[in-house]
């Protein structure tokens, strides 16, 4: 290139490692992006063995987890893979089926509080006017409910309350938030070019909604799913473990709070609450990747730089998350538009320096 250029150096694409980020690869069907991304990845193999141990768990356990024996606080042993509680309950067989407790929690809990906010989110933003100041108005009212005080009041009003319980508290006060960032994602959309020719075309308004809207919603919608389910896990084994729930339900939280009340950790008994709090933090570990791997689903720049950060580092590339890569210019004019760029930049009063 002559001097006084612009150099921009490009690598033939020897191979398929060798494509720069950004660049389609002829000739190969594209693949779904959500898939190739490790972290997510991950979090679904987690997700995917937490959900097989809940549905087969209660066939799977080695022994009955309220079924008491002479083995008083054992460690762990051939007989019992993670060892005995104070009363000799098998501590491995109460995680096996405490499993489907913890996550038919989330679950109902993140569909319900994402059903109504695509319900109210959409509507507002799509309809506007009245009732878009009155779904607004309400979802404002939701936002202000506190929910984990608004269950220990219903806990302690229904002593048989449980984990369905919670869970549809939360989901009837839990969906005002992704409400509002689906309301106001919806705002933009409605004046888009595709909605306005679908409604050139005649196409009724819930076929606008459904085939036009929602797919581009697909992302956020997930989103407020995974978050939702995660806030509902946690407030489970929380009001589990402080005594809120019913202690007769197993799931991991009520394994902490036996071995909380019986002083595990001074009796030097950690299989009993070790196991229970590593797949409360996998579990919550899981979701989050997937979180990740969803938010860089929805943003280009993240999206760009986690799917080619192997192909960046290998050719010298360090890919940094909210910085722009600026083109190096070589020989004598370009070394002038560097001083210019640095004359243009530097600070020249004293406020500015």
């Amino acid at each position: 290139m002559a001097t006084g250029t612009t150099a921009i150096e490009v690598a033939a694409p020897t191979g398929a490692d060798d494509v720069g980020p950004g660049v389609a690869r002829p000739g190969r069907r594209p693949r779904l992006l959500f898939l190739r991304n490790s972290k997510a990845l991950v979090g679904i193999a987690i997700l995917v063995f937490f959900g097989i141990l809940a549905v087969v768990g209660p066939w799977i356990a080695p022994y009955d987890p309220n079924q008491v024996s002479t083995a008083l606080l054992q460690p762990p042993s051939g007989a019992h893979w993670l060892g005995t509680d104070h009363t000799g309950r098998d501590i491995l067989s109460q995680i096996i089926v405490g499993t489907r407790g913890v996550l038919v929690v989330g679950l109902v809990a993140g569909l319900g509080a994402t059903v109504l906010g695509v319900l109210v989110g959409v509507t507002a933003g799509f309809v506007g006017g009245i009732g878009d100041e009155g779904l607004s108005a309400l979802s404002n009212v939701f936002l202000v409910i506190p929910q984990l005080p608004l269950i220990i009041i219903i806990a302690a009003q229904l002593p048989s309350a449980g984990g369905i319980t919670v869970a549809l508290v939360i989901g009837v006060t839990g969906w005002a938030w992704g409400a509002r960032v689906l309301r106001a994602q919806t705002l933009s959309l409605r004046k888009r070019d595709f909605v306005e020719a679908a409604r050139a075309t005649g196409e009724r308004t819930w076929r606008i909604v459904l085939a036009e809207v929602l797919p581009n919603l697909t992302a956020i919608i997930a989103a407020g799913f995974v978050g939702t389910v995660t806030f509902a896990v946690l407030s489970q084994v929380t009001l589990a473990f402080i005594g809120i729930t019913p202690v007769s339900e197993w799931n991991w939280g009520t394994i902490l709070f036996w071995a909380q009340n019986n002083l595990a950790l001074q009796r030097g008994a950690w299989w009993w609450f070790v196991p229970a709090g590593l797949c409360i933090a996998l579990l919550g570990m899981a979701l989050t990747l997937i979180n990740f791997g969803i938010d860089e689903l929805v943003n280009p720049r993240l999206r760009s730089t986690g799917m080619h950060a192997r192909t960046l580092r290998r050719r010298g590339i360090r890919p940094r998350v909210g910085f722009t890569p600026v083109v190096r210019p070589t020989g004598a004019a370009g070394a002038r538009d560097v001083e210019r760029t640095a004359l243009h930049q530097a600070p020249h009063t004293e406020e500015e320096r």
